[in-house]
């Protein structure tokens, strides 16, 4: 049964911490504040035009819902499914689960001194399921009946159904104060500075590129245990580089201190040299157990082409992960087998009982082989090779209508089956110019559409592509955002994550499974049951995943905590949980 009390909530019972803790165990609770730490995003990058992160239109700039605005309650690094109190001081949820009510804590301040009251988080509720805001929060929320002010300093929030995920849904929405923007459409605040809580403000608030973040000396939050130890550097610096050389070119030249590295023929071939050597710069692979990420290339179903699924299938039985890996890849990634690998929620075997007896009722409508083993990746490992996974894609084609004649492959109409990549990152056509290759043997002609982020983000918020690239980090703790990701509603409607296009009955309903388990357990069989369809769709091409954070940083400025924390994002764990060494404070 859910578990909840004055302090915490945990959607399955699992507190670790009680009322009276004084700081995570991951973080060390005497580190000094001062210095500063300054990092690349691990996102695209690309300038900013606004600071409003939760309109569709624009880039805002990176780092700011983690550094400037907060929530109610707030999660940790140890436990995937449970959030301690942060603006809010006690969560109570109702014995029917159908609402959840949060006290305030009174010392709660905006950075404008105001204090935070239920109606700032009444309006940002409203704001953020507005259709000014960006329509992927209208999924996140729409299990959210409403929000109400109870009292001055209180707020309950009414769920449509008993899901006991919902009250760390809530629980973890922004807050922004009711006097930001000043009274504009929500739509048209871009340059005002957000009126939020959190530990760092903005430190010059100018439209560009790089973006400094000054921890505020005011900030009320400082002295709770959610926040001891955290958030030690006085700025946090967020530098762009619009190409990958001038950027790992800027690390070694101590421009910044921090950064990701995604690729894995940059990790085993530039990380050399004098100031490796002298430890001035180190590159270290930095273990965790966060679920694998998914990636893999996209395929837009909303496209006649790809609306046949043996032609879904065809195009993934032309990628070579074994080339790849060895050829281009130094051996450092595995092979994603469904959408979430390395982790309790990925699909293995034949269907188990407790998966059975989820799948039974929905058997009008699935494919029959879901009732046989889980789907994995095709492979060109030996006795399997290229050459015979092209023939079984051909012979797939030519069911769906595709067959070779004058120089292409072409559908009854006579018409050529061409896919336009869309491609924001010049070094991904190095590592996708075999699978191109592959695909001119079927008779299919791969082109690349390079374009810069910002227009790519407008094509991808318009589902105006054929196919693309994505990475979905890995979750221990999957719930709302699968609505926005893989629901029917979602695939219609603009900035939505279905960038797929899926639309399956069957799959809104086990994701709704998903969001009404009770126990570990039913939430992890419903996940592999969602696993399954969603591998047997073929509306992807998977790729690879790392199992470490590949990361080169500047040892000299900084202390890191003794103890790494299982589930986490490197950039968020530096910058929240290192401190500044003597030298740089």
């Amino acid at each position: 049964m859910p578990a909840w009390g004055a302090h915490a909530y945990a959607q399955f019972g699992d507190i670790k911490y009680g009322p009276d803790f004084t700081h995570f165990s991951y973080v060390n609770p005497d580190a000094p504040k001062g210095g500063e730490i300054r990092m690349v995003p691990p996102t695209r990058p690309t300038n900013f035009d606004k600071f409003n992160p939760f309109t569709l239109k624009g880039t805002a700039p990176y780092g700011m819902g983690n550094l400037v605005f907060e929530s109610l309650l707030t999660g940790n690094m140890e436990e995937s499914t449970t959030a301690y109190g942060l603006l809010a001081e006690d969560v109570e949820v109702a014995a029917d689960k159908l609402s959840a009510t949060f006290r305030l804590n009174p010392k709660a301040r905006f950075h404008d001194g105001s204090p935070v009251l239920a109606g700032d988080v009444v309006h940002s509720f409203e704001t953020l399921i507005s259709k000014l805001a960006a329509p992927q929060f209208r999924s996140i929320y729409a299990e959210v009946k409403g929000a109400h002010a109870v009292g001055e300093r209180t707020v309950r929030f009414d769920f449509r159904t008993p899901n006991p995920e919902l009250p760390l849904v809530v629980g973890g929405m922004p807050v922004f104060g009711r006097q930001w923007g000043a009274g504009k459409p929500f739509d048209q605040i871009t340059t005002d500075v957000p009126v939020a809580s959190g530990p760092y403000k903005i430190a010059s608030p100018r439209l560009g590129r790089d973006i400094t973040y000054q921890r505020d000396p005011n900030y009320w939050g400082a002295g709770l245990a959610v926040r001891r130890g955290q958030y030690n550097f006085d700025r946090v610096t967020y530098k762009i580089y619009l190409d990958e050389t001038s950027r790992f070119e800027g690390l070694k030249a101590g421009e910044y201190d921090f950064m990701r590295e995604f690729t894995s023929r940059n990790w085993a071939r530039q990380y050399y040299g004098k100031v490796f050597d002298r430890g001035e710069v180190r590159k270290q692979a930095f273990q965790n157990r966060n679920p694998g990420d998914f990636q893999g290339y996209v395929i837009n179903v909303r496209k006649d082409k790809f609306k046949d699924i043996r032609v879904r299938q065809a195009l993934g039985l032309a990628y070579d992960f074994e080339w790849l890996n060895r050829q281009l890849f130094y051996g450092l990634y595995q092979r994603v087998n469904g959408y979430f690998p390395n982790s309790e929620f990925h699909a293995e075997g034949l269907p188990k009982a407790d998966e059975l007896a989820l799948m039974e009722p929905l058997r009008a409508k699935l494919r029959p082989e879901l009732f046989g083993p889980a789907l994995r990746s095709v492979s060109t490992a030996p006795p399997g090779s290229l050459r015979e996974n092209l023939r079984q894609a051909r012979a797939l084609l030519a069911e769906a209508g595709w067959t070779y004649r004058d120089g292409a492959l072409r559908n009854a109409k006579g018409e050529p089956f061409t896919i336009e990549f869309l491609n924001d990152q010049p070094s991904l056509v190095r590592t996708a110019t075999p699978y191109q290759s592959a695909l001119r043997k079927l008779g299919i002609e791969l082109s690349f559409r390079t374009v810069d982020f910002s227009l790519s983000q407008q094509r991808m918020d318009t589902f105006d592509f054929e196919m693309t690239s994505v990475r979905l980090p890995g979750s221990a703790a999957p719930g709302s955002e699968l609505l926005e990701r893989f629901g029917s509603e979602a695939a219609r409607t603009n900035g939505s994550s279905n960038i797929w296009g899926i639309s399956d009955p069957a799959i809104d309903t086990v994701v709704r499974k998903v969001l009404s388990a009770t126990t570990r357990p039913e939430l992890a069989t419903a996940m592999r049951v969602l696993d399954r369809i969603l591998s047997h769709g073929h509306y992807s091409v998977p790729q690879y995943y790392g199992s470490a954070f590949l990361i080169g940083y500047r040892p000299g400025p900084f202390v890191l905590p003794d103890v790494i924390p299982p589930y986490y994002d490197a950039g968020i764990w530096a910058e929240s949980t290192w401190w500044a060494s003597p030298a740089n404070r």
